[in-house]
C-alpha cells in the first residue's frame, strides 16, 4: 500500500464528508476534491465525471482487479436543504451525543458513503478478485441524474459488474422494488381581460384548478387500482400537486397560471398511461374552459424529472448477495426513489442496502446511530471477504 495513504475511521471519514454543505442547489467539488485526494493518497484509480456546467462531479473509483462481475457501491453526496428546520447544533459540523452521529445527510447518504471510503486500505489489504466500484453521484435529490454517466462506463470503459448495492437506508434491509418518480410542470397560458367582461379573456386560474381536479380524479384512479403485488405503503400509485401560482389581481382574468405536479408510480404502473390520462383532461379543459370565448390560451407540460423505478429481480445475483451478507431470508419494498431504477435499466443486476433509518432522513438533527454505522460496517467487511474468494 502506498505509504502516503490515509486511514480514517467510519466516523472520522463520516465528519469529514458532512462537513461540506452539499446542498443540491450547491456545488459538490469541494467535497468530490477532497474524495480524490484521498483516493490518489491510497493509489486507486478513479473518473471525475463533472455535469455539463462543470460546478458538479461525481467519481467513481475502482479497487481491485479490472475484471466482469464486480460489485458497484452506490451513494450520493448531495443532501437537502436545512433552511427553516430548527437544528439543536451545526448541520454541516458531526455531532455525536447518546450513541448517534447528527449532521446533514449523516443517514441520507454520507453515512454509507463514509463506510465505503474509510474501508478503501482494506479493500486494497484483501487482494480482492473481484473488483468493487465505488459510485458518488450528485443531485440524487433532484434529478437522479449525476449517476447516469458513471453508469454509461459500466461495459464501455470499465467491466461491467455483477450486482450493484445502492447504499440508501434500509436498516440492511435489502430492497428489491420502489417506486418511480414524474416530476411536472404545467403552465397554463390565458388572456388578460376585466374580471366585468370575461367572454374577452380566458382565465389561468379557473382552467389550472380544473386540471389539477382531473389530477385528483386520476390519483382516485390508481387508489381503487391499488397495489396488486401488496408489498408498497401507500399501497397505490400517487398523485401529487406541490405548488400552484397565478394570476395578478382580484379583478383581471388571469392571465397565466403555473403549478408543479408528480406521480409515483408502483413498477408494473404503464409509463404513458397518466401522462394520455392528463393529455385528455388537457384537451377537454383547453376546449370547453380555457377557449370557451374564443381560441385566447393554450396548456404546455413540462417533463422535468423522469427516474425509473425499481422492478422486483427475483434471485437476481444482488438479490442473493446481499441477502446472505446481510442475513436477510427476504426482500422488502421502500417507497423513495433512487438511481437503483438507473442501473437496472442498464441491464445490471440491482438491490438497495444501506445503513440506518430512512425515517431520519431530511428532518432537523438528522442522524444515524452508531450501532447501524458499525453494521454497515460490518456488512462491508463481509462483502469485501466475499470479492476477496
Amino acid at each position: 500500500m502506498p505509504a502516503t495513504g490515509e486511514r480514517l475511521s467510519p466516523l472520522d471519514m463520516l465528519a469529514r464528508l458532512v462537513s461540506f454543505d452539499t446542498e443540491s442547489d450547491k456545488s459538490n467539488l469541494a467535497l468530490i476534491d477532497s474524495v480524490c485526494a484521498y483516493l490518489d493518497g491510497w493509489g486507486v484509480p478513479y473518473l471525475r465525471l463533472p455535469n455539463a456546467a462543470a460546478d458538479k462531479a461525481a467519481v467513481l473509483a475502482t479497487i481491485g482487479p479490472m475484471a466482469e462481475g464486480g460489485v458497484v457501491l452506490s451513494g450520493h453526496t448531495d443532501v437537502v436543504p436545512v433552511a427553516g428546520q430548527a437544528w439543536s447544533s451545526d448541520p454541516f459540523t458531526l455531532r455525536v451525543a447518546d450513541g448517534r452521529a447528527y449532521g446533514r445527510g449523516a443517514v441520507d447518504m454520507k453515512g454509507f458513503d463514509a463506510l465505503a471510503l474509510a474501508l478503501v486500505p482494506d479493500m486494497l489489504a484483501a487482494d480482492l478478485k473481484r473488483p468493487i466500484h465505488i459510485l458518488l453521484s450528485y443531485d440524487e435529490e433532484t434529478t437522479c441524474l449525476g449517476s447516469m454517466d458513471g453508469i454509461a462506463r459500466f461495459g464501455a470503459d470499465l467491466p461491467r459488474p455483477g450486482a450493484v448495492i445502492v447504499g440508501e437506508p434500509t436498516g440492511l434491509e435489502v430492497a428489491d422494488a420502489h417506486k418511480s418518480i414524474v416530476t411536472c410542470l404545467t403552465t397554463v397560458h390565458g388572456r388578460e381581460a376585466h374580471s366585468a367582461r370575461p367572454a374577452l379573456g380566458a382565465n389561468a386560474v379557473t382552467a389550472a384548478c380544473e386540471l389539477v381536479a382531473g389530477l385528483n380524479w386520476i390519483a382516485d384512479r390508481m387508489i381503487e387500482r391499488g397495489d396488486a403485488s401488496g408489498r408498497f405503503d401507500p399501497a397505490a400509485t400517487t398523485v401529487h400537486v406541490g405548488t400552484i401560482h397565478g394570476g395578478t389581481a382580484r379583478n383581471i382574468i388571469a392571465k397565466e397560471c403555473r403549478f408543479h405536479w408528480e406521480y409515483r408510480g408502483l413498477p408494473d404502473l404503464d409509463p404513458a398511461e397518466i401522462p394520455r390520462l392528463f393529455a385528455e383532461e388537457v384537451a377537454r379543459v383547453t376546449r370547453e374552459r380555457l377557449n370557451r370565448y374564443g381560441a385566447f390560451g393554450r396548456i404546455e407540460t413540462l417533463e422535468e424529472v423522469d427516474i425509473p423505478g425499481l422492478a422486483p429481480d427475483p434471485g437476481s445475483a444482488a438479490e442473493r448477495l446481499c441477502l446472505r451478507l446481510a442475513g436477510r431470508n427476504r426482500t422488502v419494498a421502500v417507497p423513495y426513489a433512487t438511481e437503483a431504477g438507473q442501473f437496472q435499466a442498464a441491464g445490471l443486476p440491482t438491490v438497495v442496502c444501506g445503513p440506518g433509518d430512512i425515517a431520519q432522513a431530511h428532518q432537523p438533527d438528522e442522524f444515524i446511530t452508531l450501532d447501524a454505522l458499525a453494521q454497515g460496517e460490518r456488512f462491508l467487511r463481509d462483502l469485501i471477504e466475499a470479492c476477496a474468494a
